[in-house]
């Protein structure tokens, strides 16, 4: 993800400490913090009902868009994906003087090693799936199929508008505010800054996405630390209201939406405050990101509130925001390494992945261990529902698929809760997380996905079997 030239002296604003004070802003100061916070606000925080389905300005924006391209997006995405093979072997190969630059836009083209590898992979992927040739496991509806033709699109649209919208909540203030107001709350309880909550916000009314790339952002840019980079990344990047309606309609649990949704969002808060306090979370360190240092401080100056603190800082930051001609570049940016960067990897990973589930047993054979599990909560039909436990790593809807055709009501409601609060799924988030500096591996998210699935697992069923059924 880019970051901004400028950020090293919002930074040293931020860090700052003033007496007890308080300056003098003017007008269009404040306003330069308000309503840029509006808009973000409006697109990314404040739920709307469209055609009987709760979403965000910005996921409607991107359905638009989706609606009108939908014909043309995957081979639209298949040439994003051959182009950026293409180039980065050529500039792997032939290394050409424009490798030689530092910046943004040649990190993207000149990945390295496996990523390279990966990059190559995903282009062929989408290939062949576009083309139906090759292996059939490649291209089935249901491997190349899923993620080509379901999955791209939303990506593509999805980010298109993050990128444009995003510095609106991020750069002018509002995170400066908010955290500022929770940041006690948050310290406490998670052990965060309290500028996290907008992560878990934007995530919990857009997309889990969307938390990642804030969490990206702000670790890249210093105001978070590698340890809270990575417990944010993987514990508040939670599936959105939207996405929880689709997994309830499809499993057949829509009259049980308000308790469904309830019961997500007690396990997941519990899972949230449990699992950074164990290995491996609990072994990265508050190291923040070399190239930018620590941007933060959040000790409460005297003479000062938590609000006036975190209205001052808010304008403060938004006094140092990025020019208009400094966020374009940085948007186009973002855009491209998500389009020439990610969606390659999200294609190979992805791919293999459900392609892992549909033709081979191993997850069946990965999640012996949870039959013993699930038949001690009482779950009935539980050799059916041990495989849904584990499937979700590949995807997040890969449990409501394999869960659909199990007829005890109470089993399809743990199984749906379970896939909702274990966040890390490799189709998407996962790679995502991998790309990123976050100092996470594949290892580490796996084992993150199992403890999460341990720790909500018995709460869910609990709550399923005392006070929804």
């Amino acid at each position: 993800m880019n970051q901004h030239l400028d950020q090293q002296e919002a930074g040293s604003l931020l860090l700052t400490d003033r007496d007890d004070k308080h300056p003098r802003h003017s007008l269009f100061a404040y306003l330069k913090f308000i309503i840029p916070s509006l808009i973000g606000v409006l697109f990314f925080l404040t739920p709307i009902v469209v055609d009987d389905k709760v979403t965000i300005g910005m996921g409607v924006l991107a359905d638009l868009l989706k609606g009108a391209t939908q014909d043309y997006l995957p081979g639209f995405a298949t040439a994003l994906l051959v182009i950026s093979a293409a180039v980065s072997l050529y500039a792997a190969i032939a290394k050409p003087r424009w490798t030689e630059r530092d910046n943004t836009l040649v990190e993207v083209f000149t990945p390295k090693g496996l990523w390279l590898a990966l990059r190559l992979v995903g282009a062929a992927f989408a290939a062949m799936t576009l083309l139906q040739v090759g292996p059939e496991w490649v291209w089935n509806r249901n491997t190349g199929g899923v993620m080509l033709l379901d999955l791209t699109p939303v990506l593509i649209t999805f980010f298109f508008f993050a990128a444009i919208l995003l510095p609106f909540l991020v750069d002018f203030g509002f995170m400066e505010f908010i955290g500022t107001l929770v940041r006690n709350l948050f310290r406490a309880v998670f052990k965060l800054p309290g500028r996290s909550s907008i992560d878990a916000v934007a995530s919990w009314l857009g997309s889990g996405t969307v938390g990642v790339l804030i969490t990206t952002q702000q670790y890249e840019q210093g105001f978070y630390s590698k340890r809270e980079a990575a417990v944010i990344a993987t514990n508040f990047s939670i599936a959105s209201i939207a996405f929880s309606l689709l997994i309830s309609n499809f499993i057949g649990l829509d009259h049980l939406f308000v308790p469904f949704y309830l019961t997500v969002v007690v396990a997941g808060l519990i899972a949230a405050v449990i699992t950074p306090r164990l290995p491996p979370l609990c072994w990265k360190k508050d190291e923040y990101n070399e190239a930018a240092g620590k941007q933060i401080r959040e000790e409460l100056p005297n003479g000062h509130s938590l609000f006036s603190w975190g209205l001052e800082q808010a304008v403060r930051r938004a006094a140092t925001a990025p020019s208009a001609g400094a966020l374009g570049k940085s948007c186009l940016l973002n855009v491209t390494d998500i389009w020439f960067g990610l969606l390659p990897l999200v294609m190979a990973i992805g791919t293999v992945s459900l392609a892992l589930t549909e033709y081979t047993p191993i997850f069946t054979w990965l999640s012996y261990p949870f039959i013993p599990l699930l038949e001690l909560l009482q779950l009935p039909e539980a050799h059916a529902a041990a495989p849904t436990m584990l499937v979700g790593f590949a995807d997040m809807f890969l449990p409501a698929v394999l869960g659909k055709g199990i007829e005890s009501e109470l089993t399809r409601f743990v199984i749906a809760s379970v896939s909702l609060t274990q966040l890390i799924y490799m189709s998407e988030v996962g790679v995502l997380l991998l790309k990123s500096k976050i100092p996470l591996n594949l290892l580490e998210l796996f084992a993150i996905f199992i403890l999460r699935t341990l720790i909500t697992l018995p709460i869910i069923a609990l709550i399923a079997h005392t006070l929804v059924f």
